[in-house]
This record gives structure tokens, sequence and C-alpha cells, in this order.
């Protein structure tokens, strides 16, 4: 086997691999729509092959994230602007609103495989706990969503969440902060003692 160094190509299609399977499911849960998700983060990942290939490849976690922020900031706006429109247009008479509670399993990258050690009521009570936790993630305002995703998802410190965010330091605790208190409030209120 040879040690040779991967060509840039190489190296970016490397990272794209290791970040695509998050990076949809973050923003699933930002739009809640898979179909939009998928769309968002190919443009994402276009953008950055286009844009930024040539940066070192060190940049390009942060890059991509701040890009994967904006084009989903990008599909709000579109679908306001669309929702206006056709809203004052009297054009559609229902909302036309995805509705993605499909098999998509935010939590399941803490799937314990462990060789069987855990029992089956322990297993059952694990998976209720996680999809409880994933429902109440999903409850959370847009803002906080995406900063305790960033946070304790993709395991960003609190400059780079603000720099893919678009915010202050600040403003990422603050959104954290809150995240957690909800999410705290929310399983107490639920029976789950964290």
């Amino acid at each position: 086997m040879t040690d040779a160094p991967l060509s840039t190509a190489d190296e970016l299609n490397e990272f794209l691999s290791s970040v695509e399977r998050r990076a949809f499911k973050r923003t699933v849960y930002a739009v809640r729509d898979e179909d939009a998700a998928l769309d968002i983060v190919q443009d994402a990942m276009i953008r950055l092959c286009t844009s930024y290939s040539e940066r070192p490849s060190n940049e390009w976690p942060m890059l991509f994230q701040r890009i994967l922020s904006n084009a989903t900031l990008d599909w709000f706006r579109r679908q306001k602007v669309r929702n206006a429109l056709f809203q004052n247009m009297g054009d559609l008479e229902a909302a036309v609103e995805g509705d993605d509670h499909g098999d998509l399993d935010l939590l399941e990258i803490l799937r314990i495989d462990n060789g069987g050690t855990e029992g089956a009521e322990d297993s059952a009570q694990r998976t209720e706990i996680l999809a409880i936790i994933e429902e109440e993630i999903g409850q959370l305002p847009g803002r906080q969503r995406e900063a305790f995703l960033m946070r304790y998802w993709e395991e960003m410190d609190v400059s780079e969440t603000a720099a893919a965010m678009g915010c202050s330091e600040g403003s990422v605790k603050t959104h954290c902060s809150r995240a957690v208190a909800s999410l705290g409030k929310a399983l107490k209120a639920r029976g789950i003692g964290l």
C-alpha cells in the first residue's frame, strides 16, 4: 500500500463524504422537508467545490458550515416570498407544508453498539427517550435549534458556530442557553431527568 498524498479533488470528495449525512440531518430539522434539505445540501457542496476548492483543506469545515447556513437562510427567504406572493394572489387555498415525520433519526448516532450487553428493556427505554429528545429538539425555534445542533451535534466551538451562523458569540451562547433550558424543561415535563 502506498502513502501517496491525496489530490485536492480526492481530499474534497473525502471531506464532503464525511459531512454530508450530518449536514442533511441538520438541514432537514431546519426546513422540515427532506427534498428541500437534499437540494440545499447539494447546493452548499457545489458552492464549496466551485468557489473554495483551492482553499486549504483545514478551512473547508468552517466554509461549508457557513455556506450551508446561508443556503438554508436563502431557502427560507425564497419560501417567504413565494408564500406571500401566492397568498396575495389567492392562488393557493391550502398551505403546502411538508410533513417530514418520516424515518429520519437525528440521534441515531448515539446508538450504543456494545456487543449485546444492553437488555431489551433498557434498549426499548433508551429508544423511547431518544425519540422524545428528537421530538423536543424539533420543537425548538429555528435559531436556537441551529445553534444547539452546531454546538452539540457538530461539536463546533462558540466562535465557529458564531461564524457559521453569522452572529456574535454572545448570541450563540444565548441561543444555546435558551435551547438547553427549553429542552430541560420540556423533558422534565415528560418525566425524563438528565
